[in-house]
């Protein structure tokens, strides 16, 4: 890139050329940034605002939000390996019997992934993921502390980012009234990309309570959704619809999922 200058004074304009200067950093493209942001071990800077509206079933006309306030940020370890901060803040609007409603925030959970600085079409990652007794909604409370394993695979292969990411929380501490906590969690995704930054997207969250009643078990959504990833002004952003039905769920459990997610990226400059 050259720089030019004007001087001007009384006998007119002079327009110089300076040296040539270096370009100015760019972002990857949006094609690029679609992709990074369906892998939940890229070296992405994020804070997605993902929300969940449930209603049908045995809510009937009810609907329970769940915003999950999950920022992720990737930290350089050594030349080998980074380490992938996730931070999960669940805050909770549902409804209770009499037509009442409970609202705040439920157990914050912390995943940290162990992952190679440098992969190609393979990435994973591996860690512990820890559950904090933070709830101020009644609803949700559980007053315990749990601790566990997390791991992550995905997989690129020309236009398709897919793989699956998983955690078991265990109960180690805390309140020892009413059921211990027990939670698998399993989330496969297959994400097909278009052109321009868009995206075909499969990414139910399937869920164990372990400590459930025979047939309160498993919640098990089915569903696809839309993303675009584009930028307001200098700000790169990404926002996915997408819509699940529970075939599987426990009792008091809404049948349709819709989840609207908006996620600020910071990537890195070239």
């Amino acid at each position: 890139m050259r720089k030019w200058v004007l001087f001007s004074g009384l006998g007119g304009t002079l327009l110089l050329s300076s040296a040539a200067l270096p370009d100015e950093p760019k972002g990857p493209s949006a094609d690029e940034l679609a992709k990074a942001t369906q892998n939940p071990v890229a070296a992405l800077t994020s804070v997605p605002f993902q929300f969940n509206f449930t209603t049908g079933g045995d809510l009937g006309d009810r609907t329970q939000l769940v915003l999950n306030f999950q920022p992720v940020l990737p930290l350089k370890v050594n030349e080998r390996w980074n380490l992938i901060l996730r931070t999960i803040v669940p805050i909770v609007d549902a409804p209770l019997p009499g037509g009442d409603r409970a609202s705040g925030i439920a157990d914050i959970q912390q995943q940290l992934f162990f992952t190679p600085a440098e992969s190609s079409g393979l990435t994973w990652g591996i860690g512990p993921i820890f559950s904090f007794p933070t709830a101020t909604n009644d609803a949700v409370r559980t007053g315990q502390w749990g601790i566990g394993p997390t791991a992550v695979v995905v997989v690129t292969e020309g236009p398709f980012v897919l793989g699956g990411q998983t955690s078991q929380l265990w109960r180690f501490a805390g309140a020892d009234t009413g059921p211990s906590l027990s939670l698998f969690t399993l989330q496969p995704f297959i994400n097909y990309n278009l052109a321009g930054g868009w995206s075909v997207a499969f990414s139910p969250i399937i869920t164990a309570n372990w400590s459930a009643p025979s047939g309160d078990v498993w919640t098990v959504p089915l569903g696809l959704g839309l993303s675009k990833v584009d930028a307001i002004g200098k700000q790169s952003i990404s926002i996915s619809l997408q819509y699940y039905r529970n075939v599987a769920r426990p009792a008091g459990v809404g049948s349709d999922v819709l989840r609207l997610q908006i996620n600020f990226l910071f990537p890195k400059l070239k």
